[in-house]
């Protein structure tokens, strides 16, 4: 019988956390949480009829739901020296190619007009830099990936390193 081989998680060690060349979390700017608590407060105008009390309780338990699914559905950007990681997607540092950086009308264009529909994206609508990341492998039909970032200089020098 053939042996089958499992992947080994791997340990949240100092040693392993000190390999990480760059990290960042794109979370929500402070306008996405004004807007969640602005959107939760009309629980209150739905279920007042009913009661106060059944407003306000529906009001906060549709803020908690809201901010549970922006805290869980926030990607981070990992570099370390044999991987990138992009939100769900993990590629080996050797195949990264070219990375460039791009800001304002820029940046716009790169997630518009641009835009190639075989890339990968990770974008968060409420940061405006991001990055472009070539994707050298051959038998891999997306040509790069494009990401948000709030430093954009950082990840780019941090994947130009090798």
């Amino acid at each position: 019988m053939p042996e089958s081989s499992s992947a080994a998680s791997v340990p949240n060690t100092p040693s392993a956390e000190a390999d990480v060349i760059y990290r960042e979390k794109l979370w929500p700017n402070v306008w996405i949480w004004i807007i969640s608590a602005g959107v939760s407060g009309a629980g209150i105008l739905v279920f007042a009829p009913i009661s106060a009390a059944a407003g306000y309780t529906a009001a906060v338990v549709l803020f908690a739901i809201i901010a549970v699914l922006l805290v869980l559905s926030t990607p981070s950007i990992v570099v370390t020296p044999k991987t990138l990681t992009v939100g769900r997607a993990t590629i080996e540092r050797r195949f990264v190619g070219a990375v460039q950086p791009f800001r304002g009308g820029e940046a716009t264009a790169e997630r518009g007009t641009r835009l190639n529909g075989l890339a990968y994206l990770c974008i968060r609508g409420w940061i405006d830099p991001v990055v472009k990341v070539e994707i050298t492998d051959p038998s891999d039909p997306t040509p790069y990936w494009l990401t948000s970032t709030r430093r954009p200089d950082e990840l780019t020098a941090a994947l130009s390193r090798h």
